[in-house]
């Protein structure tokens, strides 16, 4: 009784250290977070999709999957409800694909915004609100690949009707009339070169005519070419330094500079001689008007300046002392 009671208290101590265990394990992994509610509607399968299966959004984790099953108002549609942290950027412009993880088969959903909208999809309503499922790459490639081989069906059998009985006689046939016509062109062909050789006798001495009319035509060329070179090499000297181009450039600024001390110093001295020699005459003038008004002067000398008012012997009658 005693190995009873002990090996029944043993394992009434594991059976609650296990318990301790998955508690602490739950508490150590809760999500305190607070969190929104979609809902997804899937026409394609899930495989391998599971109930807290991870919800990322373009590769950041945000969630969990809460609960699988079928859409009541699409029926034959996969529902799927997610949590979402609150904090994801989750717009009216969101959709979601199916992804998977490596080669181990699990799913995941995978968050995608096109960007459209920059409003938020309300979390706040109920049912929960709804974010559109596109399919996913492996659906996409099934899809495709779908197509591919009913295009290949489809191929096989025009391939086969092509090849079939009464097609193979009709191509026999053609091959047969192709290889005729290919022998009557050969006779043909000999018919016609034994008629054409004169012909080709003229054309051969026409070519060569045409040949040394070019041979001619070449040499003008080679002249005109050495015409041109020697035309660039005289352009090339007046356009050197100190060549014609530059002389002349030189002369012109050499006249320039003569202009410029004509404006700057000639001109002035030759005006400045001119104002002396016209006041020059102005005084020989009044001189000779002087000498023919009182020719004694030439020998007393000018008279006295006749007295000024307040001066003495000043009278107002002219002539009266």
């Amino acid at each position: 009784m005693e190995n009873k009671s002990h090996a029944l208290a043993a394992g009434a101590f594991v059976l609650l250290l296990l318990a301790l265990l998955v508690a602490l394990a739950l508490w150590l992994t809760r999500d305190t977070s607070a969190q929104r509610v979609y809902e997804l509607s899937s026409a394609q399968a899930v495989t391998g999709l599971q109930p807290q299966a991870t919800v990322r959004f373009k590769g950041v984790n945000v969630g969990k999957v809460s609960a699988i099953g079928f859409d009541r108002q699409a029926p034959g549609n996969v529902l799927i409800r997610i949590a979402v942290d609150q904090h994801a950027p989750i717009t009216q412009s969101t959709f979601a694909t199916l992804g998977f993880q490596g080669v181990t088969g699990l799913a995941f959903i995978q968050l995608y915004d096109s960007g459209t909208s920059k409003v938020a999809l309300r979390a706040d309503v109920e049912p929960p609100a709804r974010i559109p499922m596109r399919p996913g790459l492996l659906d996409q490639l099934s899809e495709r690949g779908l197509r591919i081989l009913g295009q290949l069906e489809e191929t096989t059998q025009h391939v086969n009707q092509l090849l079939g009985d009464d097609n193979q006689k009709t191509m026999i046939g053609a091959i047969d009339n192709i290889g005729q016509a290919a022998r009557g062109l050969q006779q043909f062909s000999e018919r016609a070169g034994q008629r054409l050789g004169p012909l080709v006798q003229d054309a051969t001495a026409t070519l060569k005519t045409v040949q040394a009319t070019s041979e001619r035509v070449g040499d003008s060329a080679d002249e005109a070419r050495i015409s041109a070179r020697a035309f660039r090499a005289v352009t090339e000297r007046m356009n050197q330094p100190g060549g014609t181009l530059d002389q002349l450039s030189q002369g012109v600024g050499t006249l320039g500079a003569s202009a410029q001390t004509l404006n700057t110093v000639t001109l002035p001295r030759l005006n400045h001689a001119l104002g002396d020699t016209a006041r020059m005459t102005r005084q020989v003038g009044r001189v000779a008007v002087s000498v023919g008004d009182r020719p004694q002067s030439l020998l007393l000398g000018n008279a006295p300046a006749a007295p000024g008012p307040g001066e003495p012997g000043f009278s107002a009658t002219p002539g009266q002392p």
